[in-house]
C-alpha cells in the first residue's frame, strides 16, 4: 500500500517507507514513516484509507 506524505527537507510529496499508524495524545490517528531519499521522519495526520 502506497502512503504519500510531505517531506519537509526535500520539499515535495514522497511515498513513505515503512508507514505505521498510531494515535496522538489528543486521540487523533497519525501515520508515521520515513522519506526514501533523505531518511527524514515524515508524518501524515489521518489514517490509511481501507
Amino acid at each position: 500500500m502506497a502512503v504519500v506524505g510531505y517531506c519537509v527537507k526535500c520539499k515535495g510529496k514522497k511515498e513513505m517507507v515503512n508507514p505505521q499508524e498510531g494515535v496522538t495524545k489528543n486521540n487523533r490517528i497519525i501515520t508515521k514513516g520515513t522519506c526514501p531519499d533523505c531518511g527524514t521522519k515524515m508524518s501524515l495526520i489521518g489514517g490509511l484509507k481501507k
